[in-house]
C-alpha cells in the first residue's frame, strides 16, 4: 500500500504502476477508482478503453505538479516532456483534495 502526501497532508491512497505490463494496463478493466494510480515512468495518458473519465497529474523528477488535466473518456493526451511520472484519479478528485500545479507530491510506502 502506498500513500500520496502533500505538504504532510495525504491525499489518498495509491497503487503503483512500475513495470511495464502494469503501466500498459494502467486503469483498463476498472469500473471505478477509490484513491490513485501512481505510473511510472510516464509521460502521456489514454483514456481508450477506459470506462471512466479521470483527473491525470504529471510529475516532475522532483515530485512537482507540471500539468493537471481532466481527461473524459475516449481520449488521447499530449505527452509532457519534462514528466516523469503520472498520478490518474477518478474525475473531480483533484477539486476535492486540493491538487494544483505547483504542488509538490510525494510517493510514501508502508514499510
Amino acid at each position: 500500500m502506498a500513500w500520496l502526501v502533500t505538504n504532510a497532508r495525504v491525499l489518498a491512497s495509491a497503487d503503483t504502476a512500475t513495470t511495464r505490463k502494469e503501466r500498459r494496463k494502467g486503469l483498463l478493466g476498472r469500473d471505478s477508482l477509490d484513491g490513485a494510480m501512481v505510473i511510472e515512468p510516464c509521460r502521456w495518458v489514454h483514456t481508450i478503453g477506459m470506462r471512466f473519465a479521470i483527473d491525470v497529474a504529471f510529475l516532475d523528477a522532483d515530485g512537482l505538479v507540471i500539468r493537471t488535466v481532466q481527461m473524459p473518456r475516449r481520449r488521447l493526451g499530449m505527452p509532457v516532456v519534462r514528466a516523469r511520472s503520472v498520478i490518474e484519479a477518478e474525475a473531480g478528485a483533484f477539486a476535492r483534495w486540493g491538487v494544483h500545479v505547483g504542488d509538490v507530491i510525494e510517493l510514501r510506502t508502508e514499510q
